[in-house]
């Protein structure tokens, strides 16, 4: 999981507003060409200026002193900038372009469409859960600005002024949302009461706020120091601090008593409907809840075919009894968070030295393992990936959650490292970001089936260049392929068929060894984000389809590393449009 706060607009995988004003339309190809090109530029630009949390995630300084809008009237605006850019769009016409321009085209015009359908579901009106609230995406955005010259903390200090506001906004929101009775669960705001409020009490010393001031840079004189831990710290005490505290009051004392006591999206307006548009937004496929719900209970009785000869070769005659030996050798546990730290940096580390195996092309970003912010961690999953800067400036990320390790288990944690660092998430993300061909919309759009499948499918490249030689981690290994499958019949039995918390921890239990505090996180996080828990085995199955197709096809003339770079070589694509790329680049490879 590549971790973007979806509140904000820095998330990938949000649709941005778009300028409404484009180019006139002209006959000639050139022209047409130049057209969309100049329309394309012009959305990006203003996505960017409208969107700055995404202009400092992808390394773009300009914007790192100010904060988006998030008002209802501003998101009333950016709904009709949509309308009004997909006439824009649809009025370029595209006869005599090259293919790629086409697709550049089709997929903003698809993304456009995309935002103008969803804006119905008023999803903003409900923008808080424990993962993904503005209550953590604030100081993770925090942590990805720049710190190197004194323009860049006075930055830092106008955004810390700008928090009061942008809470203010979104809790107007939250109000609008009571009064149509858009609401989370009650039981998750009251985590995220809590993560507030730990933020507003923490003393200045911990607080994820002040760490600019470890880090003034060596060439800093002493008098911009000074003047500069003053506006910090006072910016913390007299704006953050009683913000944050503010905020946390107001979701335990009048948001969270009114939060929805079903945990599926079926309760809400219009739920039904709102949770078949999330299944197409976060699959790119126009499969039904009950399709796929029925494909999960077929494959996790497969994958427990699987697990079962692994469970032989260690000497027991069935799942349930080496689930249960699992569950309780303590052995199996991590002993420390230096310990499980100290496994993901191995793994990534060891992967490395095969990535010529398996592709032509490798970023030029680095990947660094770090501690996850403990702000979050409580709530967050085992590990996840932080995108780097475009230009190099800051790395990609492996954030490994240190929380409470003696409950984690260690089995997948090979596993996970490969699928959020290499060869998963972050080659993925860094070539996307290096492409010089596409334009930057498509380098930065989000397609979760993408990137979650994409990142899946690399945990099994790591079997395929040797490794998972310890059997408790190649079925930890399968272990996620299960886990997986299961997210397909919990995902949709909690918002398609109404199925209790209950029934998903029970099911869970039933097919897996996870430990109780990654079943928690779990199955609150598919009830807080419905759907996206569906992207990554359909997204794999997508890519392992093309990978068994074009191997059939070309035969002698396959090579892994041409593929890939295929797959990888045109930034995140919907499903059904990467299956139209990798088919016409078979057939160019046939040639």
């Amino acid at each position: 999981m590549f971790c973007l706060r979806r509140t904000l607009p820095l998330a990938l995988f949000l649709i941005p507003a778009f300028a409404i004003n484009g180019p006139a339309q002209s006959s000639s190809l050139a022209a047409r060409r130049a057209q969309l090109h100049d329309a394309l530029e012009q959305e990006w630009q203003y996505t960017l200026r409208t969107s700055p949390e995404l202009a400092t995630a992808i390394g773009d300084p300009r914007y790192n002193d100010r904060w988006s809008d998030y008002s209802a009237a501003e998101q009333a605006r950016q709904t009709e900038h949509a309308r009004a850019e997909i006439r824009v769009f649809e009025a370029i016409g595209t006869a005599g372009f090259p293919e790629q321009e086409v697709l550049d085209k089709t997929l903003m015009l698809r993304q456009l469409r995309e935002a103008v359908e969803g804006a119905h579901f008023k999803d903003w009106e409900m923008p808080v859960d424990q993962m993904n609230g503005i209550q953590l995406g604030i100081p993770d955005l925090m942590t990805q600005m720049p710190l190197q010259t004194v323009k860049d903390y006075e930055n830092y200090i106008a955004r810390l002024q700008g928090i009061p506001r942008v809470l203010n906004e979104v809790t107007a929101d939250m109000r609008l949302g009571m009064a149509d009775h858009l609401m989370p669960p009650r039981y998750l705001l009251d985590k995220v009461a809590v993560q507030a409020e730990d933020i507003a009490t923490k003393p200045l010393s911990t607080s994820p706020f002040a760490e600019p001031l470890q880090k003034f840079p060596k060439d800093m004189s002493q008098a911009d120091r000074g003047r500069l831990t003053i506006a910090i710290q006072g910016a913390i005490h007299n704006e953050v601090d009683p913000a944050y505290a503010k905020f946390a009051a107001f979701v335990k004392n009048e948001y969270a008593p009114q939060g929805r006591t079903d945990p599926g999206v079926w309760a809400l307006p219009d739920g039904a409907a709102r949770y078949r548009f999330a299944v197409r937004e976060q699959t790119t496929t126009d499969m039904t809840p009950e399709q796929i719900h029925a494909m999960g209970v077929k494959q996790v009785a497969e994958i427990e075919g699987e697990m079962l000869k692994v469970a032989e070769r260690l000497g027991y005659h069935d799942l349930k009894s080496f689930n249960d030996h699992i569950r309780h050798d303590p052995d199996l546990y991590g002993k420390s968070g230096q310990q499980i730290f100290d496994l993901y940096k191995h793994y990534a580390e060891q992967m490395e030295g095969k990535l010529p195996q398996l592709f032509g092309h490798l970023p030029k970003t680095k990947l660094v393992v770090i501690p996850m912010e403990a702000f979050r961690a409580p709530s967050a999953p085992p590990a996840d990936y932080s995108p780097g800067a475009a230009d190099g400036s800051r790395p990609g990320y492996i954030n490994v959650n240190e929380y409470d390790p003696t409950h984690r288990l260690l089995l997948n944690v090979e596993a996970i490292a490969y699928h959020e660092g290499v060869p998963g998430h972050h080659l993925q993300f860094s070539i996307a970001q290096e492409l010089t061909d596409i334009p930057e919309f498509r380098k930065f759009s989000g397609y979760n089936a993408y990137s979650e499948g994409w990142a899946f499918y690399a945990e099994r490249l790591g079997k395929e260049v040797g490794f998972y030689q310890d059997p408790y981690s190649e079925y930890g290994r399968l272990e996620n392929e299960m886990w997986r499958s299961v997210r397909l019949v919990v995902d949709t039995g909690v918002h398609n068929e109404h199925w209790t918390r209950q029934q998903m921890v029970d099911y869970f239990h039933a097919h897996t060894a996870m430990d109780d505090t990654n079943i928690a996180t779990e199955v609150d996080r598919y009830i807080a984000w419905p759907g996206q828990a569906l992207a990554y085995k359909l997204g794999q199955m997508k890519i392992l389809e093309l990978r068994e197709r074009a191997r059939r096809e070309l035969g002698a003339k396959f090579d892994i590393r041409k593929f890939h770079d295929a797959v990888l070589g045109e930034g995140p694509l919907p499903l059904d449009v990467l299956d139209q790329q990798i088919t016409a680049w078979i057939a160019e490879q046939k040639k």
